[in-house]
């Protein structure tokens, strides 16, 4: 019954009994390719929205907020321009300073569907991971079912030696309340070099990895590696990864 021992999270559906909290809304233009389809920062936006209503309703205070430490994405089908919908989510997995939630978008009338998982990083009042608070477990642990997750990341720490790197330049509209760039800023170079390989499309497997936050101030890099069936992708300030990605076909 309980997904405890369930190594790939996007493979959990929602639970029987639990939490599940969602909202219905529409494809916008503004989220949308020249050609309609939902790109891959709004879908992250999407996931970011929904996760923030959410920890809202139940309580958790603006001094203590989450941040996002990785991002697994399988998108089937992309939703598309006007296309209504449902956007869910349920708690999938529990650490000590950290939690994973489940995000499901899922056309309302069609076959576009994108599957989440994300895992989100509990801060205090210093800004500093710390123990979820008391009310979470009361809140959340029946969704999880059991299921302990760890907040290790997978992806090369470095491009490629010899990698030919790009200036991104950061915009005030890129920062969040926390002044950190926001994640699904970090999304926009993932896409930038996804339209630029017109032979990688739906069915997709994305991750988006923050090994450590894009600070004002910072003049960050992309660097992209081909491989087989996608490619790899390095955010880099002063040639530290700050955010990094991979891209497959699935």
């Amino acid at each position: 019954m309980a997904p405890a021992g369930t190594d790939d999270p996007l493979a959990i559906d929602p639970p029987p009994e639990g939490r599940i909290t969602g909202h219905r809304r529409r494809v916008q233009l503004a989220d949308g390719s020249p050609k309609g389809r939902l790109r891959l920062d709004a879908a992250a936006r999407m996931l970011q929205d929904v996760s923030d209503e959410d920890t809202t309703d139940a309580g958790f205070p603006l001094s203590e907020p989450w941040v996002v430490r990785r991002v697994e994405m399988l998108i089937t089908e992309f939703p598309v321009f006007r296309q209504h919908v449902d956007v869910s989510t349920w708690c999938s997995g529990i650490g000590a300073r950290w939690a994973e939630r489940r995000v499901r978008v899922e056309v309302v009338e069609g076959p576009g569907l994108v599957e989440a998982a994300a895992l989100w990083v509990h801060l205090g009042a210093q800004g500093r991971p710390t123990r979820l608070p008391d009310s979470f477990e009361s809140l959340y642990a029946t969704a999880a079912r059991g299921r302990k997750v760890r907040a290790r990341l997978h992806h090369e720490p470095r491009p490629p030696e010899g990698s030919e790197a790009w200036p991104f330049p950061l915009r005030f509209t890129d920062f969040d309340m926390m002044d950190h760039v926001n994640n699904a800023v970090s999304w926009e170079p993932v896409e930038q070099a996804l339209a630029e390989r017109p032979h990688l499309r739906a069915p997709l497997r994305v991750s988006v990895e923050h090994p450590a936050p894009i600070e004002a101030g910072s003049e960050p890099q992309v660097a992209v590696a081909d491989a087989d069936g996608g490619f790899d992708l390095w955010v880099l300030v002063d040639g530290v990864a700050c955010s990094t990605a991979r891209v497959r076909s699935a």
